[in-house]
């Protein structure tokens, strides 16, 4: 039987994982079983919300997933929170409401909100968004705009959170303490696993220091250049199988 090098496979999902079309090809899935056959535990390390992956969890078989950039960590030991300090959440609230034409959006424990229709993500919306952090927990904060960079949208973040750029387009806020690095921690340490013996793919920014930090990091194809820089190797891109490719290379070593 084939022999993976490594106990665990962690992998993120949008363009790294999955095609640009956001499907999961048979190679791929055949791979991933390949994988778990040899012994190695597959994780995800994603910034959607959990409920947006029901679908690939039930599909792939995931043993732990860390979702929301880290804010939200699931294991079989059970579910671990680091939402944004209600008075950080409020701040940054404030500060994009005084953004003209920006879209915010907020993922919150009991629901999705934001200030206006955004037709493929469906969000409840509220007038105020600003009352979201008196009543529910806040894990993560996301602002968009017609003709503002991400990057250039101007909001100062408090001192308990960071912010970064998702897929070029997505300012997103999370606690300090909510990165996908820390949940990655969680679901090795929960599997006794330690980060040398793992391999991780990703292709943003949240993932640098996944990757950089593992046994082994590996880019895809159509990653950032801060991606490649840290990486141990490149893979093929998303839409070419890469993941499944590299993973075959291993299994076959």
């Amino acid at each position: 039987m084939p022999r993976l090098p490594y106990r665990a496979v962690i992998l993120d999902l949008d363009r790294t994982l999955l095609r640009d079309d956001k499907t999961v090809s048979e190679e791929t899935l055949g791979v991933l079983r390949e994988c778990a056959e040899a012994g190695a535990l597959l994780y995800a390390a994603t910034a959607r919300p959990i409920r947006a992956i029901a679908a690939y969890r039930e599909m792939i078989g995931f043993r732990s997933v860390t979702t929301l950039n880290g804010a939200l960590t699931v294991t079989p030991d059970g579910v671990f929170a680091e939402p944004i300090a209600p008075a950080d959440a409020l701040s940054l609230l404030e500060q994009l409401g005084r953004v003209g034409e920006a879209v915010v959006s907020v993922e919150a424990g009991h629901g999705f909100y934001a200030n206006r229709e955004i037709p493929e993500w469906q969000p409840d919306v509220l007038e105020d968004l600003r009352v979201l952090p008196g009543r529910d927990r806040v894990f993560k904060v996301l602002a968009s705009h017609p003709s503002v960079p991400a990057d250039r949208i101007p909001v100062t973040p408090p001192d308990g959170v960071y912010a970064t750029v998702a897929e070029r387009t997505l300012l997103q806020f999370m606690s300090r303490r909510a990165t996908k690095w820390n949940g990655i921690l969680r679901m090795l340490s929960h599997d006794g696993i330690d980060p040398a013996d793992a391999v991780c793919f990703g292709d943003d920014h949240d993932d640098v220091e996944p990757i950089r930090r593992c046994g082994l990091g590996v880019a895809v194809g159509n990653a950032l250049d801060c991606v490649k820089a840290v990486a141990d190797d490149i893979a093929p891109s998303n839409n070419d199988d890469g993941v499944a490719r590299y993973l075959r290379g291993l299994l076959s070593r």
